[in-house]
């Protein structure tokens, strides 16, 4: 199990991170899934931009660069929609919806990933 940091201003913003590295898991992301718990997120590699087509719930998601700071923040992306992609951004961390807007986590931040 992995965490996601936010060196900036020292804090955890997700203590339970799943990475999906691989084709498969990258395509399937959240879908299928009834919810996402708050403690909970999907970091997809290689992706710049994602769409919520038959997905259930709403998402927060943080575009981040090849560095791990954050190039973008989409709040509240609900079901059916399309983000276009963001650019300078390498990978996408999908979250529930409302966890950016505890204001944890901004643009320019640096993210860490740690065990």
């Amino acid at each position: 199990m992995a965490k996601l940091m936010n060196t900036t201003n020292n804090k955890t913003l997700i203590a339970d991170l799943e990475v999906a590295s691989t084709f498969l898991s990258r395509g399937k992301g959240l879908l299928g899934r009834e919810s996402l718990p708050a403690e909970k997120a999907l970091w997809i590699h290689h992706c710049n931009s994602i769409h919520t087509f038959f997905m259930k719930f709403s998402i927060d998601c943080v575009f981040v660069d090849k560095n791990l700071k954050v190039r973008a923040i989409r709040r509240d992306v609900r079901p059916w929609r399309l983000v276009l992609p963001v650019w300078g951004a390498a990978s996408v961390i999908e979250m529930a919806s409302g966890t950016v807007s505890n204001g944890n986590v901004s643009v320019g931040d640096q993210l860490y990933v740690g065990a």
